[in-house]
């Protein structure tokens, strides 16, 4: 009787493993034992059964926590501050070292003359010679002579040239190099007042007309070129 019952509990053994194997490749649980309702068939130690064709590839957390690859806690990503925009660059030319200078004629030379005396030569000084030395970054300044309309157009144009020159001349004797110097003449061709009003004859005797036209008479310093400022 001992031997049937352990031939009989052997034959039920048999037969749960083959159903365990055959069931084992139809779920998630392959590689172990499973009983006909789909559990794991563990031992007294709360242990899995494994297959004879069990893998570590194979191992679940519930039977082989440790061979069981953790999942990565997820880190929250952290994304780079935005890159701050390139600084647009500033169309145009960079902005003259100093504004145009406008020196009276009056203040230069006499009337109708073209050599300098000495008020006209402080206030080149104090206006001309100083920024030249103070802004080296101004390469070339242009100095522009203008008359009046009192005599011809070939006159005017002819004086304003001459002082434009003395001009120079005088800048070149401070110290300011002649390369950095360009001369123009405009003659009587950019007015600043018209005077169309004063009456009489358009001539040097006309002293109210004379008056009116100061204005024209001038000799304009103004930046030509200047190289960018290194920052």
């Amino acid at each position: 009787m001992k031997t049937s019952r352990l031939v009989l509990n052997m034959l039920v053994m048999a037969s749960l493993t083959s159903v365990g194997i055959a069931s084992a490749h139809e779920v998630t649980k392959e590689g172990y034992l499973i009983d006909t309702r789909g559990n794991l068939v563990k031992n007294n130690y709360n242990e899995c059964w494994r297959t004879g064709y069990w893998t570590p590839a194979m191992a679940i957390a519930e039977c082989d926590p440790d061979l069981v690859k953790k999942a990565e806690p997820k880190v929250a990503e952290t994304k780079a501050p935005a890159a701050a925009p390139a600084p647009v660059p500033v169309a145009g030319p960079e902005k003259a070292a100093f504004s145009p200078i406008t020196l009276q004629a009056e203040t230069l030379f006499d009337f109708d003359k073209s050599v300098i005396h000495a008020s006209g030569k402080k206030q080149m000084d104090d206006q001309v010679v100083s920024k030249m030395k103070e802004y080296p970054q101004v390469e070339v300044i242009l100095v522009t002579g203008h008359t009046d309309r009192i005599g011809t157009d070939a006159y005017n144009q002819k004086l304003s040239q001459r002082r434009a020159d003395a001009v120079k001349a005088y800048l070149v004797a401070q110290g300011v190099e002649s390369k950095r110097i360009e001369t123009a003449a405009k003659g009587e061709s950019e007015p600043v007042v018209s005077c169309d009003d004063v009456k009489g004859k358009v001539s040097g005797k006309n002293k109210k007309l004379v008056e009116c036209l100061q204005p024209n008479r001038r000799v304009m310093v103004e930046v030509k070129v200047q190289k960018p400022v290194q920052r």
